[in-house]
């Protein structure tokens, strides 16, 4: 009675116990004493080593460590407060080396001998304590973040689940150690959603070489018991270890795809703007001429002309800020431009607001995530690539969210259910096409822009595109970076205000044609984005609204005059009952027409003419001349003849070259009629009512200069007096044009 239990010899204490199992394996379990790493030995777990007592850790372990590339030390000694204060102590060294320091935590008073001789079954026992190891280093567990720091009286229990110790190789597999086990994960990267965790698992036996190795979802219960009963078998095991050892590996998993997420959140690039950067943006924004420096920098990048189509793109996507964003299809034919045209308005948008895709499915918008498009541009590069997905636009358009209930499994049950998904928006949308007939549900949903294509635009073109392989060019391109990043800070500037219009109750617009509801919307929305365009030239007002505070600006006077501008243009444009290429096509059929008929001394409803007759006249393609000129029949402007039993397909003329009023925008508010209403100041602008032809940008151009002046009535008039005032504009068109040369 009173003699030790044990004792070790008054020399000095050297050599380590199982150093083979330090080159076996980079987890090593550190007892206390001889005897309790004899316990772990025969209960299966070979990669253990002694210490020589509570205080006997030496340097010849810490040099085996080293020297042998040891990665983590599990800490097993007795759980008492001598075995505590030891752990705790040798955990700093361990760590300033690189090591891993964990605490294997018996129950209270025990130590490892102990508590597997009272557990009545050892491998079990101590599988279950290497499950509940405990971080000892600061904060939490290496790429863990669920990982608890050991508090000094190692006595708190802590309410969130331990972090489980595992190894991530090179390759991206988790490896992670239970006594002989070793569980290896492989595919668990591609479980970004945290419902699913389908994965590739291995269990091996480092003593037996034993294995078992499938594929399988860890939270489908069927397929996870079914493993664990296969890998029993194969290891020679009790089902109930593997089956606890399976249940530490799906927490282990769990803890490490929360990891990755949250990684990856902290990775998204967060764009910040520099305050040089930033008095540069604030100085283009705050610019009185801001509308035509927009324009001067989309040329400076390399697009040729297209003025008025730059301009309104660039409004439609600044108007992704606004409750109601604005929509834009680009139409022309193949080659013509409108991809050049969508993506220079695009490059000044900032990359994080802008998504862009060739082709969209029917149900792909539907599963996006519900504010991935929020606030954002979505383009599509053709519109044939969205005809799948044009039901979803349409809706997403009008009424700024989808929401579709669809049916999926259940991944406990295999019961089919339904579930939800939505996608909230609103989003601003830019589609380009090439086609001339396009779903009238979402052409009326748009604004239409019609590249030019005349030859006097391919020949700028052409020019440009020789400039572009000289020096200058080579200097205008590193040009071209600086204004693209001076435009993205700028818009990345732009806050999401809202906008009140002081005017609304004195514009006006036409309303005979229903598809004017809509187009009066694009005009109402044109004039808000214009306004929030120039947010930093207006002053934020404030207004309190039962108990919170609203930030808004007001619409200006220019702004209405810059919209006006803009809207004889493209919304004039989508009132003409052809599409603008069939226009074009039309009054070069009627020149030719009128040349042949003065050749052959006849009526011009005398001459027929062929599609080949055309295609030498004016050089278009075949492909592209038929389909203009069946819309042209379609619409009764051309009349076949011919073309059975091997006769030749011939047209005459129907049209008598009397433009139709769908070529103009009338009934807009007029600034200068107005001041004697609203005490606006005068200013003559084409904005005023007049009736804007649309046509290639010199002929417009020409045109608002003729309008100029021109106070017209502030309603649509009657028919009669609509074709008198279409005869002035024309005429003073040709005298602009003849004075002009």
């Amino acid at each position: 009675k009173g003699s030790p239990k044990h004792l070790y010899l008054p020399s000095k204490l050297t050599g380590v116990w199982n150093e083979p199992a330090l080159k076996a394996s980079s987890e090593i379990i550190l007892c206390e004493a001889l005897i309790d790493a004899m316990t772990f030995w025969c209960a299966g777990y070979r990669n253990v080593i002694a210490a020589f007592g509570v205080n006997g850790f030496t340097e010849s372990h810490l040099a085996a460590l080293q020297y042998h590339g040891v990665k983590r030390v599990l800490i097993a000694y007795d759980r008492d407060e001598a075995g505590d204060a030891a752990a705790l102590k040798l955990a700093p060294e361990l760590l300033e080396l690189g090591i891993e320091a964990w605490r294997v935590r018996f129950p209270q008073g025990l130590d490892a001998n102990e508590y597997a001789v009272k557990s009545g079954n050892p491998e079990s026992a101590l599988g279950l304590a290497l499950e509940q190891i405990q971080w000892l280093g600061h904060g939490a567990g290496p790429g863990l973040s669920s990982a608890v720091a050991l508090s000094p009286s190692l006595a708190v229990p802590s309410p969130v689940a331990d972090a489980v110790a595992c190894e991530q190789t090179d390759s991206g597999e988790l490896l992670m150690r239970c006594g002989p086990r070793i569980w290896r994960v492989r595919g668990w990267q591609k479980n970004t959603v945290s419902e699913v965790m389908k994965v590739n698992v291995q269990v091996r036996d480092e003593t037996t070489g034993a294995f078992h190795v499938d594929s399988l979802d860890m939270y489908h219960a069927k397929q996870r018991q079914t493993y664990v009963t296969t890998a029993a078998l194969e290891l020679a095991c009790e089902p109930s270890v593997i089956k606890r050892e399976c249940g530490r590996l799906l927490l282990m998993l769990e803890q490490q795809q929360g990891a990755a997420q949250r990684q990856a959140e902290q990775a998204k690039p967060s764009v910040t703007v520099s305050g040089d950067d930033e008095a540069a943006a604030l100085e283009l924004l705050k610019s009185p001429n801001l509308a035509q420096r927009i324009v001067n920098d989309l040329a400076s990048c390399g697009v040729v002309g297209e003025s008025t189509n730059l301009l309104t793109g660039y409004l439609a996507a600044t108007s992704r800020k606004l409750d109601k964003p604005l929509a834009v299809l680009i139409q022309s034919s193949s080659a013509a431009g409108k991809s050049s045209l969508m993506d220079a308005v695009l490059g000044l948008m900032p990359e994080e607001e802008r998504i862009q895709y060739s082709a969209m499915t029917g149900q792909s918008l539907y599963y996006l995530g519900e504010t991935s498009l929020q606030h954002k541009i979505l383009a599509i590069s053709e519109e044939e690539g969205v005809r799948q997905a044009a039901y979803a636009l349409k809706l997403l358009q009008s009424d700024g969210e989808l929401k579709i209930a669809s049916t999926g499994k259940n991944e406990q049950s295999g019961e089919l259910v339904t579930r939800e998904y939505s996608v909230k928006g609103p989003v601003m949308l830019m589609l380009t096409t090439t086609a001339i007939d396009v779903d009238e549900e979402l052409l009326n949903r748009c604004l239409v822009l019609t590249v030019n294509e005349s030859r006097e635009q391919t020949q700028a073109i052409h020019a440009l595109q020789r400039h572009n392989q000289t020096l200058e060019g080579l200097l205008a391109d590193s040009e071209k970076g600086y204004l693209t990043a001076l435009h993205q800070n700028a818009q990345r500037l732009l806050r999401p205000l809202k906008v009140v219009n002081p005017f609304a109750h004195q514009l006006t617009f036409l309303s005979d044609k229903t598809r004017m509801r809509r187009d009066h919307m694009k005009y109402l929305t044109l004039i808000q984005s214009i306004t929030l365009l120039h947010q930093y030239q207006r002053p934020v007002k404030r207004v309190q609204h039962r108990g919170a505070w609203l930030e808004y600006i007001e619409v200006e006077k220019s702004d209405i005059e810059l919209a006006n501008r803009l809207a004889h243009e493209v919304l004039g444009r989508t009132l003409d009952e052809m599409p603008p290429q069939t226009r074009t096509l039309l009054v070069l059929i009627q020149t030719m027409v009128k040349r042949r008929a003065g050749e052959q001394n006849c009526k011009p409803c005398e001459v027929r003419f062929t599609r080949r007759d055309i295609r030498d006249e004016l050089h278009w393609s075949d492909s592209q001349l038929k389909n203009h000129c069946l819309r042209l029949v379609e619409m009764e402007y051309l009349l076949l003849h011919g073309g059975s039993r091997g006769h030749l397909l011939q047209y005459e003329l129907l049209w008598d070259g009397v433009v139709d009023g769908g070529n103009y925008l009338c009934g807009l508010l007029n600034v200068v009629g107005s001041e004697r209403k609203s005490g606006l100041e005068a200013d003559k602008s084409a904005s005023s009512l007049a009736q804007v032809r649309v046509k290639s940008d010199p002929e417009s151009t020409a045109l608002s200069q003729a309008a100029q002046g021109f106070d017209g009535p502030q309603v649509c008039p009657e028919p009669n007096a609509v074709i008198r005032e279409k005869k002035k504009a024309v005429t003073a068109v040709a005298d602009v044009e003849v004075k002009h040369g």
